[in-house]
């Protein structure tokens, strides 16, 4: 690419990245208000999540799959225009059950996250895209940080779809950025969608999200929960068996089965569980009211401010990884990350009675998922063909969500269990369970880092 395409190119990567970031995110400040505003239960609001997250997850190797052939632009200009015309259903005064179908088009847009990925490293001299893959990571972690506290006031000062107009506006800017600036895909790909994949991964999925979803179903019907378990278990490895067989597969599972792929797998899945473990405690212990012996009572929107330490220092260490990277190899970057992030578990577990403490085991979060998240790349891709990057990033993609997902449950959980009879909310020393629960996620998430960069230790001095 010319120099001059190159410059406008980084910037709507970054853009796009961000915005399928925070407009998926939107769903977890306004549960609330959603509730209120359709008069269903919570729990229906949560949905508004849930579906997101879901339709992001089957999205995800799909596009990855669509952006590894030769339509990779018109496959992102095609899921931009179906993101903006779910924002387009958010907004519009329709029933609860259009917001539902809205969410789950924007949830979409989260399979775009592989593709500027691809693009980057189709495009960008070899130096350069690494760098900016890794701030794409970064980017696509942080936008949730950028998104709730924007959502929480548009909701606090025009209501929930005041909010959702939010994500309308950049959609649709995304969308013209895309269409001004995304290249097409180099010649001589071919790519095409393992259907029946697609739909074993969907139905699997939605069994994994659903039980991670709905906290009441273990604590009042484990046995239902487990069962249920046990068929998203079956339904997985009834998908690997596929896409094992297809000549077109999903995902290359042989490639997944790579030791170095598997283990950062491995470590985004357990680190995925611990990193939304602490961002779901600190949120929730932000905004419980004094009247139960704890907490700071504040509104959604004072909390989500609380987001803007995760959001700067997860930038920062996304712009430095790039630099230690060349001193530093790459699992090694992600064991000592996932050590930063066990230090804010630790600290929010020893010091959370000032809101400056918050802050700080936030800050400390977002350093160590800027650094982790910008480092995963290098360890996958570097054993991956330039032509399978999308789809390898994209099942690394959905093993962090399915990780994310179940950090939030376990966290309910968690607290649920801490919750004593009679009472609304959970007991103090309920947090430091949970803390105690996520630095043992960080730990095993260190030890399978270390254990990588040993192999490649290995590999490089025979």
């Amino acid at each position: 690419m010319a120099r001059s395409e190159a410059r406008l190119l980084v910037p709507a990567l970054m853009f796009i990245a961000l915005v399928v970031a925070a407009v998926a995110s939107l769903g977890t400040p306004l549960i609330t208000s959603v509730a209120t505003s359709f008069h269903v239960s919570l729990g229906s609001a949560q949905w508004t999540l849930t579906v997101a997250l879901l339709s992001g997850a089957v999205a995800t190797p799909v596009l990855g799959r669509l952006g590894a052939g030769p339509h990779r632009r018109a496959t992102i200009l095609a899921t931009l225009a179906v993101v903006v015309a779910g924002s387009t259903l958010t907004v519009l005064p329709l029933p609860f059950a259009w917001l539902l179908a809205g969410r789950a088009a924007q949830g979409v847009g989260l399979g775009l996250t592989a593709l500027m990925m691809g693009v980057a490293r189709d495009h960008l001299p070899e130096e350069r895209s690494a760098a900016v893959i890794a701030l794409i990571s970064v980017v696509s972690i942080i936008g949730a940080g950028v998104g709730y506290p924007l959502a929480a006031l548009l909701a606090e000062l025009g209501g929930v779809r005041a909010a959702y107009g939010l994500g309308l506006v950049v959609t649709a800017a995304a969308l013209l950025t895309a269409w001004r600036s995304m290249p097409e895909a180099p010649e001589g790909r071919s790519a095409h969608v393992d259907v029946a994949g697609a739909v074993v991964l969907a139905a699997a999925l939605l069994l994994v999200l659903f039980l991670a979803g709905e906290r009441n179903l273990w604590s009042r019907h484990l046995a239902v929960a487990a069962g249920l378990a046990v068929v998203a278990v079956v339904l997985l490895c009834v998908w690997a068996v596929i896409e094992l067989r297809s000549t077109t597969p999903l995902v290359d599972v042989r490639a997944v089965r790579h030791p170095a792929v598997a283990g950062a797998n491995l470590a985004m899945f357990v680190g995925g569980i611990g990193m939304y473990l602490l961002l779901t405690l600190i949120t929730r212990y932000a905004q419980t009211p004094h009247g139960a012996g704890y907490g700071f009572g504040l509104t959604t929107f004072v909390a989500g401010l609380v987001l803007i330490p995760f959001s700067v220092l997860g930038f920062v260490a996304g712009k430095l990884t790039p630099r230690v990277r060349t001193r530093i190899a790459d699992p090694l970057l992600l064991a000592g990350s996932a050590v930063v992030v066990g230090g804010g578990f630790a600290l929010f577990a020893a010091a959370r009675s000032d809101l400056a403490e918050l802050f700080a085991a936030m800050g400390v979060l977002g350093f160590g998922v800027g650094g982790f998240s910008a480092a995963m790349p290098g360890v996958i891709l570097a054993v991956t063909p330039k032509s399978e990057t999308s789809s390898a990033m994209s099942f690394n993609y959905v093993v962090r969500s399915v990780g994310y997902s179940l950090g939030s449950a376990i966290g309910g959980l968690i607290l649920a269990a801490g919750t004593g009879p009679g009472h609304l909310f959970p007991d103090d020393s309920a947090y430091i369970t949970a803390a105690l629960v996520g630095i043992g996620a960080m730990g095993i998430t260190t030890l399978t880092s270390l254990a990588l960069a040993r192999r490649r230790s290995s590999e490089t001095n025979p």
